[in-house]
């Protein structure tokens, strides 16, 4: 009965594997897009709204130069 067991459950395993795998790639898929959307959507803000842009860019420049490594 044990070896049944484990049987079942190796075989269940590499079921719950694959679409482990298959959501994990979804996700990743969703998040790419999400991203590409976010990117998107700054692109366009920053050409709408130039001088908010560009005071954003000057802050963002800011925090860089004084980042310690």
């Amino acid at each position: 009965m044990a070896e049944r067991g484990s049987d079942g459950a190796g075989a269940d395993d590499t079921g719950d594997a694959r679409t482990q795998q298959d959501r994990d790639a979804e996700r990743r898929r969703r998040r790419a897009m999400f991203l590409r959307e976010l990117n998107e959507a700054k692109e366009l803000r920053d050409r709408v709204q130039p001088r908010r842009a560009r005071a954003a860019r000057a802050r963002q420049q800011m925090r860089m130069r004084t980042f310690r490594w």
